[in-house]
């Protein structure tokens, strides 16, 4: 499964820019996009390429999904490693 996850621009340099996901810094290219970005844009992210730009609201209510699931597993696998 692939999945293409909200990311806020910091810098951009030529066609790449450096993003920050949930706190982690990735570089990315934005080729792909059909409209210039600017830092502090979101964008959604996949396979390393922008390949669409998000209103900051719906950027940020996708990251607290995201943040609630990945959460939501390590509960799971800590209760797994408990049960044992």
């Amino acid at each position: 499964m692939c999945l293409a996850v909200p990311s806020k621009i910091i810098e951009i340099e030529g066609s790449m820019a450096i993003v920050d996901v949930m706190g982690l810094r990735k570089e990315i290219s934005l080729m792909l996009l059909p409209e210039e970005p600017k830092i502090g844009d979101y964008v959604l992210v996949h396979a390393g390429f922008a390949i669409n730009k998000m209103e900051k609201q719906e950027a940020e209510e996708a990251l607290k999904i995201f943040q609630k699931i990945l959460r939501d597993m390590e509960d799971q696998e800590r209760s797994w490693q408990t049960d044992s």
